[in-house]
């Protein structure tokens, strides 16, 4: 089913079929089709990725949305500072978080950014981040915060600090189950993800607090975890919503804050993502970059990436994973439709018994 935006600009996931995900088959027909769920995005991301984040988002919940129509409304936080055109696509294309505050969704979608500051707490927008936070427990039947914003959430919500790791958790990541959560629903014991990050929680406190960890992803800690409140909070440490060349820009940008002495830190290739030639040459362009003159290392590896190989073989996992996502929203709103129909004093029982029982809606192929 299309995700269309719900902006001045109206706009479906058409723009994202170039880049296509394989999606798993439909095993219930049609009869949710008729089914419209109003789902936000509060799109954090700097000038250069914010289209791209849209883009993946769209991507991802297009592909998943196979029953359902899914309405997307974007929002942003005015207290970041933005160039010219970026402003201009805001004031096309998105709502401020003050609209987000004053209405109700479905579900809602908060992405990171990252931070000018070492304590989040510090960042221009956290006031507005976490009036956004309290606001989605209430107004929504669930919230997905993806990594920093995982971050920023339990920070809030739980004093939980993140941890700086001596190095990048860059590549895509063998990733385990961890727990039977309808999230998981038709997800294998095994599957990959994508992950772009020097921090990360730990788990201990995690579960202390009150999460359930439902994924890990191998050599990075904790991937996936809940947390049941009056609305269902998922949190992604990585990113399966990216598209197969999204690591490769992430790396090439990370040379060239190297070579423009932006950084110290030579970045690590990302991991299980290229293929093994393209690897063993952008290992040896890495071993060389100290001998050889900034423009002839940032030639090198740009010549190779623009032409390299990446291995995307997380897109069903991900479809999987915002299939369910939705298949709960759809669910809540079906539960709590018939409970406000049972607590009419005006209602019949006939129409209890003919409302479908909640339940998740998901995929009868396992994921490849």
């Amino acid at each position: 089913m299309p995700v269309t935006l719900d902006s001045s600009e109206s706009m479906s996931c058409s723009r994202a079929s170039a880049r296509a995900r394989r999606t798993p088959k439909s095993s219930r027909g049609d009869e949710s089709s008729s089914v419209e769920l109003q789902i936000g995005l509060l799109n954090n991301m700097s000038d250069g990725a914010l289209e791209a984040t849209e883009r993946q988002f769209i991507s991802v919940l297009s592909s998943a949305a196979q029953q359902f129509s899914v309405r997307l409304s974007l929002y942003h936080f005015p207290e970041v500072p933005r160039g010219e055109l970026t402003r201009g696509r805001l004031a096309r294309l998105y709502h401020t978080v003050d609209d987000l505050l004053s209405t109700e969704l479905d579900g809602l979608i908060v992405t990171g950014r990252e931070p000018l500051s070492a304590d989040l707490r510090d960042e221009c927008y956290w006031d507005s981040f976490i009036q956004v936070h309290d606001w989605a427990l209430e107004n929504t039947r669930s919230t997905v915060w993806s990594c920093l914003a995982a971050h920023a959430a339990v920070l809030h919500a739980d004093g939980i600090q993140r941890q700086r790791s001596q190095h990048k958790h860059s590549g895509v990541f063998d990733c385990l189950r961890a727990s039977d959560h309808p999230m998981l629903k038709h997800v294998p014991e095994a599957f990959r993800l994508p992950h772009s990050r020097w921090n990360g929680l730990p788990e201990a406190e995690l579960t202390q607090c009150g999460y359930q960890v439902l994924t890990f992803a191998e050599g990075a800690g904790v991937d996936c975890f809940v947390k049941q409140n009056s609305s269902l909070f998922v949190y992604f440490q990585g990113h399966p919503e990216y598209e197969s060349e999204t690591l490769l820009l992430e790396y090439r940008r990370d040379v060239i804050r190297y070579l423009n002495e932006e950084s110290s830190v030579y970045p690590s290739i990302p991991r299980g993502y290229f293929n093994s030639a393209t690897e063993r040459e952008l290992t040896r362009i890495q071993d060389q970059a100290k001998l050889r003159p900034h423009a002839e290392t940032l030639a090198a590896v740009s010549a190779l990436t623009s032409s390299a190989n990446s291995m995307d073989d997380w897109s069903v996992a991900a479809s999987t994973l915002y299939r369910n996502w939705l298949g709960h929203i759809h669910a809540e709103r079906l539960a709590r439709a018939k409970n406000a129909v049972a607590e009419s004093s005006s209602y019949e029982p006939a129409i209890l018994a003919e409302m479908p029982a909640p339940q998740y809606d998901a995929v009868e192929d396992a994921v490849a």
